[in-house]
């Protein structure tokens, strides 16, 4: 109770509740712009979030992650455009219903999905956090280098059929992050005698180029112009806010399957949604109705990717460990002011960790009651012009790498970064995994050599304690079911040719 009256008295700053509520706001105007999408934005604030106290800058940032979602299916219902890559399966069902003169019922479906499915999440993060770090207080430097190990293999296999393509990635993203001057000795490693390499290849110059700038110059290319369609909402917004609760399976089913791959590296939206789906259509009475305008299917994407946000904190607040790109960035803002994820946050910082639980509460309290009564208003930003846009933030992003040491290197890196990322996902790929190569690498790297160091070089210390050797299963398990799945899919193919 102590910790929860701490959080409360941190959250009652008001800079803390601008950043709640601009982060939030921020979010829904983002998912509402198709081409857009949080990566972006939170890669573009990063740099400004350095500038302001810990809770403040990881509230704005989380803001803007929750509410990309819930904004991305403005455009989604009415136009047939997910305004993220997460939104994709929102249109299954929610155009179809706009098409038959339900947008507003399709809408506010959505919006309520999202809402229980983001509360629930924070409960589930609230819950196992704490759980998870009193288990890793019995961690020593084997267990944590196994369990970056693990993350590290569960990015690759998430990434279904282009694993060695992604495998490539992470290790693009690991050998960037050994650019530069090396803590246990101070060795410059792969800097060819250029001082502006001395310091390394910074996360911001490679998340704002592979995120940002990409998809920038991706905004900047489309000929297409502003959708044409008509943004008519017809009926009230509160008309199906409770018909949700009619599918209390479906509901309860897409936000422990979101919660679930939260959890898990690598895993995220995408999965989440495409698993509840077809849960959801296998547990149907009315399968047949899926894809012609089903509630069910609605609330199973909308409900499935926002219990993401919130479970993806459970191990980047309870291990350090990030599971995915956008809380990849976020682990920079508490390096940045000397806050260290990990059990021991728990015991410094109650006051900090529940200060973000409530946080997260709040943020999807006003999420709603924004949709609820400005969905009409900011439907009309998918009608701004992509290329315009991509100008804009190609400056801002300038900017911004320009402002964090004042090096005109930066924009540079950040500028072959973007060119990088667009050829990534011209290749129909994400550059997910060079991120979370580029963060759990040296990681792993420092782990690992705590324990070389402490054990004098000998690797069989990592054998020799019960925890370790678990993990050692496990990840020894979770490759070999890569290579089977791998097998599987070849012999598949061969069969069909």
């Amino acid at each position: 109770m102590d910790s929860f009256l701490l959080g409360l008295s941190e959250i009652m700053h008001l800079y803390v509740l601008l950043a709640l509520v601009g982060g939030a706001l921020t979010g829904l105007i983002v998912g509402a712009i198709p081409g857009l999408g949080p990566g972006m934005a939170i890669a573009i604030l990063l740099p400004v979030s350095f500038g302001m106290e810990p809770l403040v800058g990881l509230t704005l940032l989380l803001g803007v992650y929750a509410g990309s979602w819930y904004g991305g299916a403005i455009p989604a219902i009415l136009i047939n455009t997910p305004g993220t890559v997460a939104n994709v399966m929102t249109t299954f069902d929610g155009y179809p219903m706009t098409q038959k003169g339900q947008s507003a019922r399709a809408l506010s479906i959505a919006y309520s999905s999202s809402f229980v499915a983001g509360i629930l999440s924070v409960l589930a993060l609230v819950f196992l956090s704490p759980k998870l770090a009193a288990v890793a207080k019995n961690f020593g430097s084997p267990e944590f280098a196994l369990v970056v190990l693990f993350g590290l293999v569960l990015v690759v296999a998430a990434n279904g059929r282009r694993k060695t393509e992604a495998a490539l990635m992470v290790s693009i993203g690991a050998f960037i992050g050994c650019i530069g001057q090396e803590r246990a000795y101070s060795t410059f490693r792969y800097t060819f005698d250029q001082t502006w390499l001395e310091g390394g290849v910074t996360i911001i110059c490679c998340a704002l180029g592979l995120f940002a700038v990409s998809q920038a110059l991706e905004l900047v290319a489309d000929r297409r112009g502003p959708p044409t369609d008509k943004m008519e909402i017809t009926g009230g917004l509160f008309r199906g806010l409770f018909e949700v609760l009619k599918y209390p399976v479906t509901l309860l089913r897409s936000t422990g399957l979101g919660t679930i791959m939260g959890i898990l590296p690598g895993l995220g939206e995408f999965l989440a949604q495409f698993l509840s789906y077809t849960a959801a259509k296998k547990g149907s009475k009315t399968p047949e109705a899926f894809g012609k305008g089903s509630p069910e299917g609605l609330i199973a994407t909308e409900a499935s990717i926002s219990a993401v946000p919130a479970a993806a904190m459970v191990p980047l607040l309870a291990l350090g460990i990030p599971g995915e790109e956008l809380t990849a960035m976020m682990l920079v803002t508490f390096m940045v002011h000397n806050v260290i994820p990990g059990p021991m946050l728990f015991e410094l910082h109650p006051e900090f960790v529940w200060g973000l639980y409530i946080s997260l509460f709040l943020m999807n309290v006003v999420c709603l009651v924004t949709l609820l009564f400005g969905t009409r208003w900011i439907a009309q930003l998918a009608r701004i012009d992509n290329r315009m846009i991509g100008v804009c933030v190609l400056v801002l992003v300038m900017i911004g790498t320009f402002a964090v040491n004042y090096r005109i290197t930066d924009p540079l890196i950040a500028l072959a970064f973007g060119f990088l990322g667009l050829i990534i996902k011209r290749a129909g790929m994400a550059p997910m995994p060079i991120i979370l190569g580029l963060v759990l690498g040296p990681l792993f790297e420092g782990r690992f050599r705590q324990v070389m160091g402490v054990s004098g070089g000998d690797p069989l210390v990592f054998f020799q304690r019960p925890l370790s050797l678990m993990l050692i299963v496990l990840i020894v398990g979770s490759i070999a079911a890569l290579l089977w799945s791998e097998r599987k899919a070849e012999k598949a193919a061969a069969a069909k040719s």
